[in-house]
């Protein structure tokens, strides 16, 4: 489980500016990545079940910047 962890949480830093992934930088501990992550078999599946979670934060954060003023 922590080598699922420990790539979600590397895909997250990684994509810091990209989409949301600074969600689970700042907010995410390992054990709330290891309740999400439960019956991921593969580092991509691990990472690849964030995604409609960070494209909702991606839309909010898009959405926060275009309507400044």
């Amino acid at each position: 489980m922590q080598k699922l962890i420990d790539a979600v949480k590397a895909h997250a830093n990684d994509n810091y500016d990209k989409g949301g992934w600074d969600v689970i930088v700042e907010c995410w501990t390992d054990g709330e990545i290891a309740d999400w992550i439960r019956g991921a078999q593969t580092e991509k599946q691990a990472i690849d079940s964030f995604l409609p979670l960070v494209s909702v934060w991606a839309d909010q954060q898009a959405d926060a910047r275009n309507s400044a003023f």
